[in-house]
């Protein structure tokens, strides 16, 4: 852990999560550490952006809480998860920034919806929040006028808007050169480092996620659930699981002499 308190921020307690009859995953529980870097791998279908999206509070679960700083977002009422949404930022695969606006604009909106500051101040933020990804000078440009990285980055400044405790990336450097995958991690590791910012990362990237998390857990399609947790060398050196070393080692699972 780079920097906190090894104590939970967010705990996912007994998640069960459907679509219509198919189960997605069942009694997946775990612990998201103030300060830290968690990362969460698997096979496509395993439901890690689903899991993700149960995390943010934009999907529930078929049972089960998650509770952040005890509260629980999932059962509670909006004053609750209004409060939560507060102290989160989330930046998903497409970077979902608004094409008609601006980047300014763009950073402006959980300023202009979630506080009471003035323009003068929220103007300030915005530069500050471009700064701090590289992207000073570019605050009235249009998405469509920026390149694939930037466009990430944008993503990352509106999400660090309102000085988030936690922060959710979902398959951040997807369709990204490496050089500017690269770049995307460095940010992260200044973010978990200068701010503190827990960071939860759903992602494959293996050289990515051996670089930036200080804990992942993975999941499993078949299993339905968590089947591994533990740091990246942990999972990588010392996992009896075909199934973790396949991913951590880029090999296919060793066939039986019966296959």
């Amino acid at each position: 852990m780079r920097s906190g308190e090894n104590k939970p921020i967010i705990t996912a307690d007994d998640l069960t999560a459907r679509y219509g009859s198919n189960l997605i995953f069942s009694n997946v529980s775990f612990q998201v550490n103030r300060g830290e870097v968690l990362v969460i791998v698997g096979e496509s279908g395993c439901g890690k952006s689903t899991l993700l999206r149960i995390l943010i509070g934009l999907e529930k679960p078929s049972c089960g809480r998650v509770l952040f700083q005890g509260n629980d977002i999932v059962n509670s009422g909006e004053d609750v998860l209004h409060n939560y949404r507060q102290n989160i930022g989330v930046l998903f695969q497409s970077s979902a920034l608004f094409s008609s606006m601006t980047l300014n604009e763009n950073i402006a909106l959980p300023l202009t919806e979630y506080t009471n500051l003035d323009t003068e101040t929220i103007n300030l933020i915005i530069q500050m929040k471009l700064g701090m990804v590289n992207l000073s000078g570019y605050g009235n440009h249009y998405p469509a006028e920026l390149s694939g990285g930037m466009k990430k980055r944008a993503g990352i400044a509106r999400a660090m808007a309102l000085d988030p405790i936690v922060l959710f990336f979902d398959e951040l450097s997807a369709g990204l050169d490496p050089v500017t995958a690269v770049e995307l991690d460095e940010l992260i590791i200044k973010t978990n480092e200068a701010l503190g910012t827990t960071i939860v990362i759903v992602t494959h990237e293996l050289e990515s996620i051996c670089k930036i998390a200080d804990r992942v857990i993975m999941l499993d399609k078949t299993a339905k659930g968590i089947i591994a947790e533990g740091t990246p060398q942990e999972l990588k050196e010392n996992s009896a699981d075909p199934r973790v070393r396949s991913f951590f080692l880029r090999q296919l699972p060793q066939k039986t002499a019966q296959e």
